[in-house]
């Protein structure tokens, strides 16, 4: 069950049932959906004139596809500032997605776990997030967006809702949002757990942004897949990320089918 226990069940998406849902999957998080959806549209990023991802777990296509009546928008993979990418072209997925009407993005990540109570393995929905990339996809304009409230509490009620009823596991916290591609050392590890980060990773905070300075509403989620340097004697490795990802993306797919069936919200 979550963290923060049950408030009212039975929500479900807030957007209008015609208007397209996006999810975006991180690293080892492909494989969310299975393949009994009807597949409406699917095109690589490089056809839809995006920046091709070169990071193994990141397919680079767009499938979009019917659940419960509802569009969805699957994003498979994503482009990183680490890969030499800057702000602007992290984020032209959103961008994308937004001028097709979505109104709703999902976003995922597999991200480094700072909190010794949580573990490799869960889920953790992002409260809040610190952006250390020392970029924004909004510089050269639009600029002064309001930045309080990034993650919709909406959506996060809905997903609480959704996490109790399927007896799931989920965590809450504030990412750390770093460039990478590196690792932290130990010494950052101890200097984002003082800064209150939860979980540390190499995207998802640009991408925020820049859905909130489009008017998105924004949910997402980490899969906690290791705990961090100088917390685990373990030494890190991207292959491990990526089976740590697809190992607990189950429960994941188990939690966003619950809320995608689930009935509309009252108005």
């Amino acid at each position: 069950m979550s963290d923060h226990g049950n408030q009212e069940t039975g929500a479900g998406p807030t957007s209008a049932t015609s208007a397209p849902i996006a999810i975006v999957l991180g690293s080892g998080l492909r494989h969310v959906f299975g393949h009994s959806e009807r597949v409406l549209e699917d095109i690589s990023f490089t056809d839809a004139g995006l920046p091709a991802s070169t990071v193994p777990g990141h397919d680079g296509r767009l499938t979009l596809v019917e659940f419960a009546g509802r569009p969805v928008w699957l994003v498979r993979g994503r482009v990183h500032l680490y890969e030499g990418h800057d702000a602007r072209a992290t984020t032209a997925t959103v961008r994308w997605l937004a001028a097709r009407g979505v109104r709703t993005l999902i976003l995922t990540n597999a991200a480094g776990c700072l909190n010794p109570a949580f573990a490799p393995g869960e889920w953790m929905m992002l409260t809040d997030h610190l952006n250390l990339t020392g970029t924004s996809p909004l510089i050269g304009g639009p600029h002064f967006h309001d930045m309080s409230r990034v993650y919709s509490p909406q959506l996060h009620r809905e997903f609480i809702d959704s996490a109790f009823t399927r007896g799931l596991v989920l965590r809450e916290g504030v990412y750390a949002g770093v460039t990478g591609p590196q690792y932290e050392t130990p010494a950052e590890v101890r200097m984002l757990r003082l800064l209150g980060a939860d979980a540390v990773g190499m995207s998802t905070v640009l991408e925020a942004i820049e859905a909130r300075a489009l008017g998105l509403e924004v949910a997402a989620f980490s899969c906690l897949t290791n705990m961090a340097a100088g917390i685990s004697p373990t030494p890190l490795d991207h292959s491990e990320v990526v089976a740590a990802g697809q190992a607990a993306a189950g429960a994941f797919c188990d939690l966003l089918r619950e809320w995608l069936a689930g009935p509309p919200a009252a108005a």
